[in-house]
């Protein structure tokens, strides 16, 4: 029995990559690490993806298990991540982060939320690990192939993620201060319809499971 199913690990990259969407937090990394050194810039995105990944690890080994002690459903879970990402999108269109502080606790800050999650490791993220991982449950002697084939697939694209932020600066040299307010504020629109949408699902899914 093969260790590894490509066709799972194929599975689950596009799926994932789809719902990470790499190039698409190029411009709201840029808009919330503006005003970043370039080194601060860099250990962003290095934080966010090594904050991402072990909130993905730790929901897909323990997801269901937390969620149900704590009577929280998937749905619940997906509505208050849209509320925190709208928050973010109404202070992008507002321009309350350009002003913001620059220095390391700020940079940490903004690498873990919203950017870490719920950006990166969000509800549909979370919820789609713990559907690859239930698959296996029943998997039998393919279990360890199985698994290994989930895990490899989220450390490609945590890895293709973390590249569209880390060369994000390249972006912003050719935008300049003006160019990458002007994406901050589209950044804010498309955020706000993401979280608006986020929202939306969840409550229709809440309805739907009452």
């Amino acid at each position: 029995m093969s260790w590894f199913d490509v066709a799972l690990f194929t599975e689950v990259f596009v799926t994932l990559f789809v719902i990470m969407d790499p190039p698409g937090t190029v411009p709201v990394f840029l808009a919330l690490t503006s005003r970043m050194t370039a080194q601060d810039r860099k250990r962003a995105a290095r934080t966010a993806i090594f904050v991402a990944f072990g909130v993905i690890v730790v929901f897909a080994l323990f997801g269901q298990l937390l969620l149900e002690h704590m009577g929280i459903s998937l749905a619940a879970l997906q509505a208050s991540g849209g509320l925190l990402l709208l928050l973010v999108a109404l202070e992008l269109l507002m321009g309350k982060m350009d002003a913001g502080e620059t220095d390391a606790g700020s940079g940490r800050n903004v690498a873990l939320v919203p950017l870490a999650t719920p950006l990166l490791a969000g509800p549909g993220t979370i919820v789609a690990t713990m559907v690859f991982v239930q698959q296996g449950v029943n998997a039998g002697e393919s279990a360890v192939g199985h698994y290994a084939s989930i895990g490899v697939g989220i450390v490609a694209v945590c890895v293709c993620t973390w590249a569209a932020m880390r060369f994000a600066g390249v972006v912003h040299r050719v935008l300049k201060d003006s160019g990458v307010t002007l994406v901050t504020r589209i950044a804010g629109v498309l955020l706000a319809a993401i979280a608006v949408q986020m929202i939306a699902n969840g409550v229709i899914e809440f309805v739907r499971t009452v």
